[in-house]
């Protein structure tokens, strides 16, 4: 285990994977995927249901073998070395893998116990892990009557029993309330302020924002765009200057300076009373407003946006990853990762 660690250690890159490629009979679910993960970042594999992101986690983690290409997680790579790998990692899927008739403290003994632990450490950890996820108060509780996101934290406790440098988190708040998202968050991130590194696939385009370091945007099982969530959303354009005149008799007026000042003839919408534009240089601000005061024309609102996620994906890829994204609860049917594939 010492040469592990100390190889693990030493690697700056956690995952790195080039031409992985998957088919499922006529179905290519993985066509080529190249993805490097640095150690100690989160990062996130952002994509619509059925766009290769599951099945990319599962080759990765060694569940799945590639049809081709290759990959390696701290240098070790995932076909030649699997027992290795599956040392170095944790997966918790988009179901919790758990027993229900059993309660939150009996499931962690006994995946304690699997992993080697003996039975007074068994005990102590699954102590310390239900106190860190917040669920020592319902410890005994028969897991019928937890809660999804209770299960949800339950299974991601279980997959840290063994404390893996890398962690894969497949939809890990898909069906969540928003408040419960943001608990799982927060966990997210203390695991990497502890040392780990985390590799998770989303749909939501906020929990991405949030979260990841860096994405890649995988559609139809290739990565379509990859960077940090800034490039990402300056790829697709120029920022957005939103305002509002008070009095509605301006807003012509308005339109015309912004098009001189801002060099912008083009683009501009306008309705009952505001204004959208782009704009590509955001020190003409400044000048925007010295010449609507010269003019005087008030403003009661005004705001410089930059593209959104949202404005990414459905100009990279032409849809959205899901339409349920402003109700925080996807519409998708999520799919375990044990057995059906996407």
């Amino acid at each position: 285990m010492g040469q592990i660690n100390n190889k693990s250690n030493n690697s700056e890159w956690a995952v790195e994977a080039h031409g992985l490629i998957k088919t499922f009979g006529d179905n290519r679910a993985v066509d080529g995927v190249d993805l490097k993960v640095r150690a100690g970042s989160i990062y996130g594999v952002l994509g619509p249901n059925g766009a290769g992101k599951t099945t990319t986690i599962r080759m990765l983690a060694t569940l799945l073998r590639p049809d081709a290409g290759t990959a390696t997680i701290f240098g070790h790579d995932v076909i030649k070395e699997s027992q290795i790998v599956r040392q170095l990692i944790g997966v918790t899927g988009q179901y919790a893998s758990v027993d229900e008739s059993l309660s939150a403290t009996e499931n962690l003994i006994i995946f304690s116990r699997l992993l080697g632990l003996s039975r007074k450490e068994a005990k102590r950890k699954s102590e310390e892990l239900l106190e860190e996820f917040g669920l020592s108060e319902a410890a005994r509780r028969p897991l019928k009557n937890f809660s999804g996101g209770m299960r949800r934290r339950l299974d991601l406790a279980a997959s840290l029993i063994a404390q893996p440098p890398l962690i894969f988190l497949d939809e890990p708040t898909t069906g969540l309330d928003p408040r419960t998202r943001s608990q799982m968050w927060d966990t997210i991130r203390r695991l990497v302020d502890t040392g780990s590194t985390v590799l998770l696939t989303t749909q939501y385009l906020e929990e991405a924002d949030q979260l990841a370091d860096r994405i890649a945007v995988i559609d139809y099982g290739k990565v379509i765009a990859e960077g940090t969530a800034d490039e990402l959303k300056m790829s697709v354009g120029t920022s957005s200057l939103h305002l509002r005149v008070e009095q509605a008799q301006d807003i012509e007026m308005a339109r015309r300076l912004i098009e001189r000042v801002l060099k912008v003839p083009s683009g501009i919408s306008s309705e009952a009373g505001e204004i959208t534009a782009p704009m590509a240089n955001a020190d003409l601000v400044t000048d925007l407003l010295i010449a609507l005061r010269s003019e005087g024309i008030a403003l009661s609102e005004m705001s410089v946006q930059k593209p959104t996620l949202d404005e990414v994906f459905l100009t990279i890829t032409g849809q959205r990853p899901t339409d349920a994204e402003a109700a925080s609860a996807p519409v998708y049917e999520s799919k375990s990762m044990e057995g059906t594939t996407i």
